[in-house]
């Protein structure tokens, strides 16, 4: 089966702070992995690294300590290496955080049969993978900050529109909707968020302390 074409991409604003390396560690792995998905915001980048980059050469030299290349190695000399295993159903750049593939994956139950795994709690964002039956909506929501949500398998549609395997939805404060996965298979999205989620269900927002979310 051909790949459908990915149609929601990453906005220039975030590709320049991603180029930029301002972004918390959360958004940044959001932005790596739809890049290694998507041959657009991929051209893109590349774009701006090259700006950037002539930037640096532009910059005067800062002169270092004789033995400041010596302490580098050392430092990367007592690190432990951890080869992650392959796995043909994620990203590479994903495979480090979630340690295999995603029928691997230790999901905790949120109730309606939504899932997730937290894989990275930041200080500044949290990253979660989200699992969602086929034909099941997520609760309805809105958000207190921004939130960025790439399709990794499956797809679902929104107010916004309809997303499918690398497609990245950004929402932010202004945005309340319900997701809902397609019928025919189940969907899992990396999703990261800089602050918690607004639920409109009183149920949700009673277990939202104990899901993290």
């Amino acid at each position: 089966m051909t790949p459908q074409p990915i149609i929601h991409h990453i906005d220039d604003a975030l590709l320049m702070a991603y180029s930029a390396g301002t972004l918390p560690e959360a958004f940044s792995l959001a932005i790596a992995t739809h890049i290694s998905m998507c041959d657009e915001c991929r051209a893109t980048l590349e774009s701006f690294d090259a700006v950037g980059g002539q930037v640096m050469e532009d910059q005067s030299p800062v002169t270092m300590h004789d033995d400041a290349f010596a302490k580098t190695m050392a430092m990367v000399g007592k690190q432990s290496i951890q080869r992650p295993k392959p796995a043909n159903d994620i990203p590479s750049v994903l495979v480090g955080y979630i340690g295999g593939s995603l029928d691997d994956v230790e999901w905790r139950a949120l109730g309606g049969g939504i899932k997730q795994k937290i894989i990275l709690a930041g200080r500044d964002a949290t990253a979660r993978l989200l699992y969602i039956p086929a034909g099941q909506s997520a609760p309805d929501h809105g958000h207190s900050g921004m939130e960025l949500t790439l399709v990794l398998r499956g797809a679902f549609k929104d107010e916004s529109g309809h997303y499918r395997a690398g497609d990245i939805e950004i929402t932010d404060d202004s945005v309340e909707h319900t997701p809902v996965a397609d019928e025919g298979e189940d969907c899992i999205c990396l999703a990261v968020t800089e602050a918690p989620i607004r639920f409109t269900s009183i149920f949700y927002r009673a277990l939202q302390p104990f899901f993290k979310i």
